[in-house]
């Protein structure tokens, strides 16, 4: 059995040989083409509402299909990705990115439209699935700095798609943009075909597959099913009861094959740190473009600037990211950056005019470091999870946003929106209020059908009251950064007490 070591170790220099540096930068095109797909896509959404005459529930649930489905194949993909090897995964994906780039071009209607999403989603999730341990294995010294190097591909690719279809102008064929698509696409192919694949750190150190589900352990199996059978019952309508019994099976299932092992107790709370993470970083982000907007338009520029603005930010600071490393720690980035991302939250709370722009910079600055790095403290402290559990955590970010971030945000923001209303214009509020229900029971909160039938003057209040409460509102929301600033800060504590943050190195095994 491969054994752990912490001892000190030489520090990478650099991308190392030829054939890593080619694999490297391969992976991080293939990262540039899946967020290439998603920004468009955010781009085209209303353009496609009005060539098909889709509904606003159908083009929301085109956009959900973009996500949901990455999150479950990143994670199922995580458990068979060694065994069906990286070079498969990542033809699978090729194909899957240019086919849903053809159906997309070629759509007739939503039905089209939603499976080329859905197919995108799938091979942006064998994607990360296989970049994330191959670049993790590359550099076994400094896990944290290259997959933050890896993953400054996602908002760079937001830049360079968001330039290229905004320059394209708001009058070219929409299809030439979903074409953009197939650049990146088609290079990270090419790029692949002269890649050698490394083995796993863990496969090479002889860790068992068993001992690899025995680190995730049957509590991160617990919440992992809870999130991922929940999204799928919501989407095709399965009842809590049927959704309910499969999860308790599933989870039995899979602790009758490890033992029942619990699994790691620092990885479960990293696991659980992740869904506000995922929140704060990607729940929030509409949000705060749609406050932008308004600035942006007196700017004489158009709305999706704001995404290619804060996305430059984060590229950036991302290929900087090995200094700060060094410098702060893996965990005291985290801290550093939820700390800033809290001040931020604040700032925009309070902002007006083009201060809204300074406040959502010191945001853009606080949450650019978020995702790469814990997926590097993950890396780093659990070799022995493989893909696994370097995975797993990305997909519970990305479901626990949607299950539990996204419906947390709507009800701070309605809470917000009707307390702002029932202060300033009583009367109105009485008009306009309903009972609504959420996970934790009822509230109220203004019906926008009751707001449709009041007359032009007064939807124009509420407008305005709802503006003004919803920026408010965003101090309710810093709070996820200070829960993360308070468990960044513990496990800080946690680590000094065991002589300091150290990385976990897996022996190769002796044969």
């Amino acid at each position: 059995m491969a054994a752990a070591s912490n001892e000190a170790v030489v520090v990478d220099s650099g991308l190392g040989d030829g054939k890593n540096k080619l694999l490297f930068w391969a992976c991080f095109v293939s990262l540039i083409a899946t967020s290439f797909g998603f920004i468009i896509r955010s781009f085209l959404i209303d353009t496609w509402g009005r060539d098909f005459n889709l509904t606003q529930v159908q083009k929301g649930e085109i956009l959900g299909a973009g996500l949901w489905p990455f999150a479950i194949s990143i994670i199922l993909f995580s458990l068979v990705i060694d065994k069906i090897g990286y070079g498969r995964a990542m033809v699978f994906a090729f194909v899957g990115h240019s086919a849903s780039a053809i159906l997309t071009i070629t759509a007739t209607g939503y039905t089209q439209l939603y499976w080329a999403t859905f197919i995108a989603a799938l091979a942006n999730g064998t994607v990360e699935a296989v970049i994330n341990p191959v670049v993790a294995t590359i550099f076994k010294r400094e896990k944290t700095k290259w997959l933050n190097i890896l993953h400054a591909g996602w908002p760079g690719g937001l830049v360079l798609g968001g330039v290229l279809a905004l320059i394209m102008g708001a009058e070219a064929n929409w299809k030439l943009k979903v074409g953009l698509v197939l650049i990146p696409t088609v290079i990270y192919g090419i790029m692949m075909l002269g890649c050698k694949f490394p083995v796993h750190e863990r496969v090479a150190a002889g860790v068992s597959y068993k001992d690899m589900l025995r680190e995730f352990g049957v509590i991160s199996a617990l919440i992992v099913f809870f999130l991922m059978f929940v999204e799928l019952g919501r989407v095709f309508g399965v009842s809590a009861i049927v959704i309910g019994a499969v999860i308790v099976g599933a989870t039995l299932a899979f602790g009758a094959v490890i033992g029942f092992a619990p699994g790691r107790g620092l990885f479960i709370f990293l696991v659980l740190v992740m869904i506000p993470l995922a929140t704060t970083e990607l729940g929030t982000d509409s949000w705060i473009t749609s406050l932008m907007e308004p600035q942006m338009t007196n700017l004489g520029l158009q709305a999706g600037w704001v995404l290619v603005y804060t996305s430059f930010i984060m590229m950036i600071l991302r290929f900087c990211a090995g200094p700060i490393v060094h410098r702060l720690s893996p965990l005291g980035l985290l801290a550093a950056a939820a700390f800033i991302a809290m001040v931020g939250l604040a700032f925009l709370s309070r902002a007006t005019g083009v201060t809204i722009l300074i406040a959502a910079t010191v945001y853009a600055l606080g949450k650019t470091f978020f995702w790469p790095t814990m997926l590097g403290v993950v890396a780093e402290q659990f070799p022995k999870g493989g893909a696994l559990t370097l995975n797993a955590i990305a997909g519970v970010g990305m479901l626990g946003v949607g299950i539990v971030g996204a419906v947390f945000l709507g009800y701070i923001q309605d809470t917000s929106v009707n307390a702002h209303l029932q202060a300033e214009n009583a009367a109105l509020h009485q008009r306009v209020a309903a009972d609504k229900k959420w996970v934790f029971g009822q509230y109220v909160a203004v019906d926008p059908e009751k707001v449709k039938t009041l007359n032009e003057t007064e939807q124009k209040e509420i407008e305005t009251i709802s503006a003004d409460a919803k920026k408010q509102a965003l101090l309710t929301v810093a709070i996820f950064p200070a829960i993360m600033l308070v468990s960044y800060l513990g496990l800080i504590a946690y680590f000094k007490s065991r002589g300091g943050y150290q990385v976990q190195h897996l022996d190769l095994a002796s044969g």
